[in-house]
């Protein structure tokens, strides 16, 4: 790694930025967010503030302002390159101008550019964006203020050696120069249950007897050194709604924003279906230098590449038998277990398991791309649907290549993502997700990456519902035009949100409309109607259009590479609503000065917190002062960030009861009577064939029901993790079993002092 230059110098260089305060209004599942920017010049020189941070992919920022002497400048958006210019042209004639832009290689990264400030003034630039919110397996609704923004890997052979990511200054969280702070405020009919944080938060306050409104702030202190999570939970979840949006004032009608916008919330409930689907599931697991370090942004608790290795074991366990399957690891290199993937055996099952158990992540940098050629390469089995789950602390910097190949074959598979850490890429993450029908998910802080892969293998393993299709009941007169792209996959308990347009003449106050979701699964046909009012509320933050925007945008940016078409109408729909995209950016010029400003201007980067205490420094370049230093070399870019000083020996966590008796079920689901299980079970194993009813049975049988059972009784918080376990353990005992199962399941709850239900064996 070759060493940061002029870190001592630019550490006490003076910071304009001095503070950042967001307020944040969360209604329902939709977050309004205003970030404001304080700065002020203590030079004798003007100066150029330049700030990078990260930012949710899914962020629609529709409004960029600054106030600067008690006077408010707008922004207005523009083309990009017609906005860079305008900036340049500015700043070169000692104007002052602001800049703010979406960078071009990722959907999460946006810069802010201040030039000309001068001497001793102060500026507040504010930038706002609304974003839909996820939504968590606990009914949580899930909102993210993101902080740490890891260097993207430049690609070897690129002819860009570095990115505006490795250039951004850093400093440890506690030593930033400038304060943070955050107040969200949280509205919801259902009413609110409570609130929880990652952070130290103020205590929740209701502002309505009700507990329909709250309010609550991040506590005094707060060092901008994490992600900011918030965690929303309502009285009521999952309840279908239609939102329809009154049309802007002076839009023209027909246009996107001159017509009402609708944004539809479907829940579907999926009918259990009779047997679990087969399939070829593909495990793309990220090798690269930074799995050495902590999932937790502050240095703590389990290394990502072990956590990455326990899901991995979990996840074969659970695989059904008759499957096909393959594990890839990736860095600046990547290797397969097998040269095809292979059919689901015990024998193929214990050989993938020893090799995981030593993987570790030594393969440099994060290349992505190449492994996904390969794999798309091979030709997929018929009856056996790809599945393809990847796993990766997300930090590349050809994120819009690697999405556009795995759209571009994502009528052959489906695609899970899993973001590991904070500071992994949601454009990268969201996008392959999105690119082929799977869903995303983010392991940070003391989330556990376990069950969120197994709530993925469950979704892989439904049926494909088929057929999807809207039908629209409406006055005459009014159509309804989707803005959003039609839903091509439906997952049980996951929430599906669809943006529309309605054309032609507006109804009455009282007329009313219904939208039906209909689908086919497993041959039969299934419907979810929801009714609404045609009645169309006024935002003058038009939320849903400039959602249905972003919709629009996503879908068309950065995924194809076949350009100039796509580019004009995201140009277009950009400009109409106000969203940028990778191809515009909001400029402002400060046209009231008298007077150019006078002096040299000097380049300050405001720097950002280290992802964890302990990471290395990151070097920049200013304004004409020669070519940029790089931190890392491009051979070794990720193998010396994020790996934590120790002082060697294995400081791993002993394994879990849980994870070995995971470790010792057989592909077909059942279990071994042997000492490792005996010893887990708490029992010699003298003792537990004596206590066995019917000296005639199988030991295994026996020694699965007891399995089942311990599961049951000693890690019952973990459910989500061994639930596809005990289905094939369940099936396995079923095939087996005669009218002793009552009886033997009897004996077993006494052997262990336990009292599971005889219903979990379909008694």
């Amino acid at each position: 790694m070759e060493i940061p230059c002029g870190l001592l110098t630019r550490s006490k260089k003076p910071v304009p930025l001095k503070s950042i305060s967001v307020a944040v209004s969360i209604h329902e599942f939709v977050a309004d967010v205003s970030a404001t920017l304080d700065y002020k010049n203590e030079e004798t020189d003007p100066v150029e503030a330049f700030f990078v941070f990260p930012m949710d992919e899914d962020s629609a920022v529709y409004s960029f302002q600054a106030l600067v002497d008690g006077k408010r400048i707008v922004a207005e958006i523009q083309e990009k390159q017609q906005a860079q210019e305008d900036y340049e042209n500015a700043i070169s004639q000692g104007q002052q101008a602001f800049l703010l832009e979406q960078d071009s290689s990722s959907g999460d990264i946006f810069s802010c550019s201040l030039g000309n400030l001068p001497a001793g003034q102060k500026a507040a630039v504010t930038l706002s964006y609304v974003q839909e919110l996820s939504l968590e397996a606990d009914g949580a609704v899930r909102f993210v203020l993101p902080a740490i923004l890891n260097p993207r890997y430049p690609l070897q052979g690129s002819a860009v050696a570095c990115n505006i990511t490795s250039e951004i200054p850093r400093v440890a969280g506690k030593e930033l120069p400038y304060t943070f702070s955050v107040t969200a405020n949280v509205c919801s009919a259902h009413g609110i249950e409570k609130v929880q944080s990652n952070c130290p938060l103020s205590p929740l306050q209701y502002l309505e007897d009700d507990k329909s409104v709250a309010q609550v702030s991040l506590a005094e202190g707060h060092h901008f050194d994490r992600d900011v999570e918030i965690l929303v939970y309502y009285r009521e979840v999952n309840t279908p709604s239609v939102s329809v949006e009154l049309a802007q004032a002076d839009a023209k009608p027909g246009s996107l924003m001159g017509d009402s916008a609708m944004m539809v919330s479907f829940y579907p409930s999926i009918p259990e279906s009779q047997g679990e689907i087969t399939g070829e599931f593909i495990f793309l697991m990220d090798r690269s230098g930074s799995m050495s370090s902590p999932v937790h942004s502050k240095g703590e608790g389990q290394l990502r590449i072990d956590s990455a290795k326990e899901t991995l074991l979990l996840l074969l366990k659970s695989l059904p038998l008759g499957c096909f399957f393959n594990i890839y690891g990736f860095g600046s290199s990547f290797e397969s277990f097998f040269p095809e993937s292979v059919a689901y055996t015990q024998q193929s099952m214990e050989e993938a398991m020893k090799r995981v158990k030593n993987l570790e992540a030594n393969l440099g940098g994060t290349e992505i791309l190449e492994p996904l050629k390969n794999i798309y390469s091979k030709v997929c089995r018929p009856g056996y649907p790809r599945q393809l789950f990847v796993f990766t602390d997300g930090e590349v910097s050809n994120t819009w290549q690697v999405i556009a190949e795995v759209q571009r074959h994502n009528k052959d598979h489906r695609c899970f993502s899993f973001g590991i850490g904070e500071g992994a890429s949601t454009s990268l993450i969201k996008g392959i997700a999105r690119a082929a029908g799977g869903t995303a998910e983010f392991i940070t802080g003391k989330d556990r990456m376990q069950p969120k892969a197994l709530r993925s293998l469950k979704r892989a393993l439904q049926p494909v519902v088929q057929d999807i299709s809207l039908a629209w009941t409406l006055p005459p007169g009014l159509e309804a035009t989707l803005l959003s792209p039609a839903p091509t996959v439906i997952f049980q308990g996951q929430r599906l949100i669809i943006y529309a347009q309605l054309k032609g003449k507006n109804a009455s106050k009282e007329a009313a409309g219904e939208v039906c979701l209909q689908y086919t699964l497993q041959g039969a046909g299934f419907q979810n109607t929801v009714p609404f009012c045609l009645d169309p509320k006024a935002d003058d933050k038009l939320t849903i259009h400039r959602l249905a925007a972003k919709a629009l945008i996503q879908t068309l940016d950065g995924n194809l590479e076949d350009g100039a078409e796509e580019k004009k109408k995201v140009v277009d729909i950009s400009l109409q609503s106000g969203v940028i995209s990778s191809h515009t950016a909001y400029i402002a010029i400060n046209k009231e000065l008298n007077q150019p400003i006078q002096g040299p201007l000097t380049r300050r980067d405001i720097p950002l917190p280290f992802p964890y205490l302990g990471a290395p420094s990151f070097t920049h370049s200013l304004r004409g002062g020669g070519s940029p230093c790089q931190l890392f070399s491009v051979g070794e870019p990720r193998i010396a960030f994020g790996s934590p000083c120790s002082a060697g020996g294995d400081t791993s966590p002993p394994e879990s009861p849980l994870l070995k008796l995971i470790s010792l079920q057989k592909a077909d689901g059942s279990w071994e009577l042997d000492e490792a299980l005996a010893s887990l079970l708490g029992v010699s194993v003298q003792t537990a064939l004596a206590a066995l009813p019917d000296q005639s049975k199988d030991i295994p049988y026996w020694a699965t029901i007891l399995a089942v059972l311990w599961m049951h009784k000693s890690s019952w918080d973990q459910r989500e993790e061994w639930e596809l376990l005990e289905r094939k353990a369940v099936a396995w005992i079923q095939s087996q079993s005669d009218s002793s199962l009552g009886e033997c399941i009897k004996a077993a709850n006494a052997l262990l002092k336990s009292s599971v239900d005889l219903a979990v064996f379909g008694l």
